[in-house]
């Protein structure tokens, strides 16, 4: 991987994953959804998913909090458990622990993140990979939400909603240098970057799974 003097570890994983990202962005479901095209079951059905993904990924930060590492990235306003747990409440009611299945994309993407979950440079790519999505694109597929099932506040959308960051570009800005700081070696850059493009990938395949069952979803 080429750096250029000016180059520091936050532009190397963001130029290395683009594509990624974006192949996230375009899945079928991922347009659907944008487009007012999926119903709200089909919703909730990402949310439950989204939810046994940052239950692992949580616990892995809480797990290395004290690691010099990973420590700097376990930052509790980012934190997106209890927004799910309460907006699959709204989604599916008190009964919610019952009606909620891992897919098997899901399963796979929840064993990579406890594989990984003692390598701090595992978690921080799994970390930027959802975190700053949910900062950024994650406001478009909130709007998105609260426009075709009437959402407001934090009712069924508060995951996408963090209110202890008042400033969503400042804190990316702060991320970014927490990224910048950290001084890897060309050995663990790779092997982060590598790690973050599978993250990418795990997290595509969960919303291709979900496009697949876009008969069960459509909106009538």
């Amino acid at each position: 991987m080429t750096q250029t003097p000016d180059e520091g570890f936050a532009d190397q994983l963001r130029k290395a994953t683009w594509t990624d990202h974006e192949a996230a962005e375009y899945t079928h479901y991922m347009q659907a959804l944008l487009g007012g095209q999926i119903s709200k079951d089909g919703y909730a059905e990402m949310v439950a998913q989204h939810y046994f993904a940052y239950v692992a990924l949580e616990a892995a930060g809480h797990a290395l909090a004290g690691d010099p590492v990973a420590g700097p990235f376990v930052i509790p306003e980012l934190e997106r458990v209890a927004a799910l747990e309460h907006d699959l409440e709204v989604l599916y009611g008190a009964g919610w622990r019952d009606a909620i299945r891992p897919s098997k994309p899901t399963l796979t993407y929840v064993a990579r993140i406890n594989q990984v979950a003692d390598w701090p440079g595992g978690f921080v790519a799994h970390h930027y990979t959802r975190y700053l999505g949910d900062l950024s694109g994650g406001q478009v597929i909130r709007k998105s939400a609260e426009r075709a099932y009437g959402f407001s506040g934090d009712e069924g959308v508060g995951f996408y909603n963090f209110p202890e960051i008042p400033d969503y570009k400042a804190f990316k800005i702060g991320y970014r240098d927490r990224l910048n700081a950290l001084g890897f070696d060309e050995v663990e850059t790779r092997r982060i970057v590598a790690e973050t493009l599978l993250a990418y990938q795990l997290n595509t395949e969960v919303l291709a799974e979900l496009g697949k069952r876009m008969t069960e979803f459509k909106v009538a």
